[in-house]
């Protein structure tokens, strides 16, 4: 999760939050390489070793005008693929619906019989000595790790966004309305995410926590809850 101070991302969890981390890594220096360039220049210009007399220079507009592009083509390529890795979901092992109320979630593993449950956020004097303040939940969702997870997101009243960062997740929870997106967790591990779209007056009291766990851990909470 997010420490104080912190300026980069937090700890890709999942193959896709690492593509981003990776493709941030390479829109920076590509925005690194042209803010060089443009202070070279703006230099030459200051200490007059560039000329204002050219009137007509067909290379520089030749330049100017195919370095932008190849540019532009390095950014487009991997971010398409970026995007069509998100939208893809392959045969999941385990589907999670996730319904944003005000102002709390509720789950449901659709793969099983009766295992559904509302998760609020566990208020600041009932909070555990060592837990986080506003991102804790009375009841967190489990799933295996290392196995595809497909989670449905819809709303039951307003808009709201089911996000969790580390897992490279954020989808919009949008009234009669069904979408989807899928991830896999790389390793076992507490992951925290929030409501990301202003949803009324208790919108930052939306936490959301993932637990990732072995897949015997998960059967034996799955077959406990559902019992």
């Amino acid at each position: 999760m997010a420490n104080h101070s912190q300026f980069g991302f937090q700890d890709a969890s999942s193959p896709i939050m690492e593509e981003l981390v990776e493709f941030h890594d390479h829109a920076l220096m590509v925005a690194l390489a042209i803010c060089s360039l443009v202070l070279y220049l703006l230099a030459l210009m200051l200490m007059e070793k560039l000329s204002s007399n050219t009137v007509d220079a067909q290379e520089v507009e030749l330049v100017w005008t195919i370095l932008p592009a190849i540019v532009l083509i390095m950014l487009a390529l991997p971010s398409l693929q970026i995007l069509y890795m998100m939208d893809e979901i392959d045969e999941p092992d385990l589907t999670l619906k996730a319904i944003g109320h005000q102002w709390y979630w509720s789950y449901e593993y659709t793969d099983f019989k009766d295992l559904a449950f509302d998760s609020y956020m566990v208020p600041t004097p009932d909070l555990p000595l060592g837990n986080f303040r506003l991102l804790e939940v009375d009841h967190r969702i489990v799933i295996p790790m290392e196995s595809p997870i497909r989670v449905i997101v819809t709303a039951d009243d307003v808009l709201h966004s089911w996000a969790v960062p580390s897992l490279g997740v954020k989808t919009d929870a949008i009234p009669g309305r069904l979408n989807q997106t899928s991830f896999i967790a790389t390793r076992p591990g507490i992951f925290y995410g929030q409501c990301s779209e202003i949803c009324g007056a208790n919108h930052s009291f939306m936490p959301i926590v993932v637990e990732s766990a072995p897949l015997n851990h998960f059967e034996n909470w799955s077959s406990l809850l559902s019992s």
